[in-house]
């Protein structure tokens, strides 16, 4: 039988020491996204290191270095859709891409276990690491700085607050305003606000604005009568 000419101790015996050590990297890159509460944390983390290692181990065996080569394009493709998963968006801003990014180490991670390069998973595994902790700190004190719209590139969004009777009239004035002002939009939302009113959200194509060329954009804007409140917000947070 095929499946008993396959049985080969010292390749066993391999394939465990490349598991193993995607499981343990893998552990420990998902215990510092675990502590700090994140989408992928230590379950997420190590499957995707050891399911990395099991595709390259496995590849490695049957079809040699070519094949392992072969197999992790296909790994690389993989992740990134897995990834793509813990992105999400709320209220204008993005969220999870550090997480994404952590999870695509991870299979990183796992691919050198997996292709019997441990001294390497663990190098790359220690850097996953230092991303995610020793530039906290240098990040926290980048983001603690006064926020100079001129300047710094940024997701501008524009709130507009409407009857929904008026909803029609409020998105018409709305996108004039910013299409005289030279500010294109990327994308609108609207939701309801209430139940007699709407919320309209406008985020700008552009990602450094005039704050006063925009400020005086939502004070004509709030002197309409079709709209009962008007504000912006840029935002930069993941």
């Amino acid at each position: 039988m095929q499946m008993i000419q396959n049985i080969d101790l010292a390749s066993l015996a391999d394939t465990a020491v490349s598991l193993f050590a995607a499981f343990v990297l893998g552990g420990i890159i998902g215990l510092e996204r675990q502590y700090r509460q994140r989408t992928a944390g230590l379950r997420t983390n190590v499957l995707v290191a050891v399911g990395a290692a099991i595709f390259v181990d496995m590849a490695n065996r049957l079809g040699g270095t070519a094949g392992a080569t072969h197999v992790l394009a296909y790994v690389v493709s993989g992740i990134g859709f897995l990834g793509a998963g813990v992105i999400m968006r709320e209220e204008g801003n993005v969220r999870g891409i550090n997480t994404a990014a952590t999870l695509w180490g991870s299979a990183a991670v796992g691919a050198c276990a997996g292709a019997d390069l441990i001294l390497e998973a663990i190098a790359a595994s220690v850097f996953v690491l230092a991303a995610n902790t020793l530039l906290r700190p240098v990040v926290d004190r980048i983001n603690r700085q006064p926020l100079d719209t001129q300047a710094v590139e940024v997701t501008n969004t524009v709130y507009v607050i409407a009857p929904v009777a008026r909803q029609k009239e409020a998105l018409h004035e709305l996108e004039a305003a910013l299409e005289a002002a030279e500010y294109p939009t990327r994308d609108m939302v609207i939701h309801a606000f209430g139940d007699e009113a709407v919320e309209i959200e406008a985020v700008l194509a552009a990602t450094a604005v005039d704050g006063d060329r925009l400020e005086s954009v939502i004070q004509k804007l709030s002197s309409l009568e079709c709209i009962s409140q008007a504000f912006w917000s840029p935002s930069t947070t993941e």
